[in-house]
Parts: structure tokens; sequence; C-alpha cells
């Protein structure tokens, strides 16, 4: 069998048996493509199955010299690792040469949030319109900020998981893991605003709370444009995405002193290490208020 073969029997592997994301297969996909081009090129040019431990080293040494971030290297390292543990299993060979391939320690970067002042202020002074887009554009903004929730998670989230008297959403979240987040109180007569015009177009048979224009159920670029839309012109961060308002809100909940260990648990993270990253934000700011504040902070 050719390499191109193996790849294809893999990708099946994933869409399939591994039920793996969209977003997964693809990156995999591409990662194994262009390290069966590195292969092809070296003299003689190798196939999948007769790599060496030297040659994988050889791949992630030319990633490294072309500028490839560690965070890049990693994945297409981690994607290296499942192929040949699945051509292992499979019986296409028996001892997989990627033992040498150690994860590479980046730089951590701290998460970007936007400021509160900000954020609060376009919330409560822009004006939405009362429509059906206006209330559901605003939900969205509302909802990642006041919940923390994942794009992933507000995508599958359903009228049926909203409580209106506990002030309160269900969600699904990675390894299907279900927590109950509260939200804050001005969310519940947008909800209510939003699930009547949702009904007066028909649209309230669909059980996904956020819809398109069209009565279909939303997608990740979707709500990224919406986002963008609103936040980029009113908030000075760098990025404007909906992964920034969960970072936000962990970061605003830490600086107004909530326990480490109860974000967690509205983060839906596995393990405290996942959320103590949202420390650094908080210390980088205290140091700001010491600086500004303390009359010895600044003399040499």
């Amino acid at each position: 069998m050719d390499s191109q073969h193996f790849l294809s029997l893999f990708e099946a592997y994933l869409t399939i048996e591994r039920r793996s994301s969209l977003h997964t297969v693809l990156a995999y996909k591409a990662d194994l493509y262009q390290f069966v081009d590195y292969l092809s090129g070296l003299t003689p040019a190798k196939a999948v199955t007769e790599v060496t431990a030297q040659e994988l080293r050889g791949w992630i040494m030319a990633l490294a010299k072309a500028g490839l971030v560690h965070r890049s290297i990693n994945r297409k390292m981690a994607a290296l690792r499942i192929f040949y543990a699945f051509l292992q299993r499979r019986g296409f060979m028996l001892d997989p040469p990627t033992d040498v391939l150690k994860s590479l320690k980046g730089k951590k970067r701290l998460p970007i949030f936007f400021q509160e002042k900000e954020l609060l202020s376009f919330l409560d002074q822009h004006l939405f319109s009362n429509t059906f887009s206006g209330l559901r554009d605003r939900l969205i903004l509302e909802l990642l900020y006041g919940t923390g929730i994942r794009l992933a998670e507000l995508i599958a989230l359903c009228q049926a998981d909203i409580n209106l008297k506990d002030e309160a959403i269900q969600v699904i979240g990675k390894r299907d893991k279900a927590r109950i987040i509260p939200f804050p109180k001005p969310l519940g007569p947008l909800i209510t605003a939003y699930l009547l015009e949702k009904k007066k177009l028909g649209y309230h048979l669909t059980p996904q709370l956020i819809l398109t224009e069209a009565g279909r159920p939303c997608y990740p670029m979707f709500i990224y444009r919406i986002v963008k839309k609103y936040l980029a012109p009113a908030t000075r961060a760098s990025q404007h995405s909906p992964h920034i308002l969960r970072h936000t809100f962990a970061t605003h909940l830490l600086d107004k002193g909530a326990d480490l260990q109860a974000i967690k648990e509205l983060l839906g993270h596995a393990s405290l290490a996942a959320t103590q990253v949202y420390t650094h934000n908080s210390l980088t700011r205290l140091k700001e208020i010491f600086k500004k504040a303390h009359p010895r902070a600044e003399e040499k």
C-alpha cells in the first residue's frame, strides 16, 4: 500500500471510529500530508511505514528552522503519534518510531480579555433593535460574557436547557460532562423577549436556542462574525472572538474575588491547572494598581 492509502484509512478511522470533529480531522490530515511531502523529498523517498526515528526528528527540526511556533509543531507531533498508533493497531507496523517525539515547551501567552469598563459600557449603552436579529445578537454577547460558555456549548444550547425560574442554564461540555451555570438577572427578560420573537417567526419548533435569520441552527463562523461586528469598534482588545468573552468572564470573576475552584466549575475545566492561567491576568492588574498607588513603587 502507498502512503496515500494509509492516510485515507486513517481519515476514515478519525471520522467514524473516534468521531473526531471536522476541524480535528482536517488539521491532522493537513499535517500528515505535509509529512508525506517531506518524505517524498528524501533521497531515497520513504513511505510512511518505512520511517525511522531519525527521519521523524529531521522533519521536526525542519519545521523549527522554518520558523513554525512550538504550538503548531506540537500539534503535528500529536497527529504523528495518533497516526502511527493507528498503523500499529492495524498491524501495518510493529514498532512505531514516535517515541522520540517530545513536546516542545512554548512561551505561555496570557489570555486576552476585554476591560470591564469598556465592555459593560458597550452592553449597557448600545441600542440593539427589538427585532429577532437584534435580540439574538445581544443574547449571544450576554450569554458568552455572562456565563463563560464555550462556542460549541453556545451552538448546542437548546431552549430546554434554560431554566428561567432558577436563572440558570445546563450545558454539555467536553467529555460529555454536564454542568449548571447561573446567569445574570438581566438575561432573563432578554431570553424571554427573544423566545417570543422566535415563536412569532415560527422558529420555536427548532430546539436550538440561537438561530440564523433563516431559522437554522447557527454555526461557528456565524457567531464569530457577530462578536467581531459589535466588539471590534467598541473595545481596544487586539482580538475579538467568542473565546475572549470566556476569558473575560473568568478574569472579571477573579478580579472581584471569586474562588478559583468555583471558576473552574463554572468554566467546566477538568483540572485547576487550566483555570490558574487567569491568576496571571489578575496579578498583572494588581501590579499596575500597586505602581500607581504605592508611594515607593516607582522609586529607584
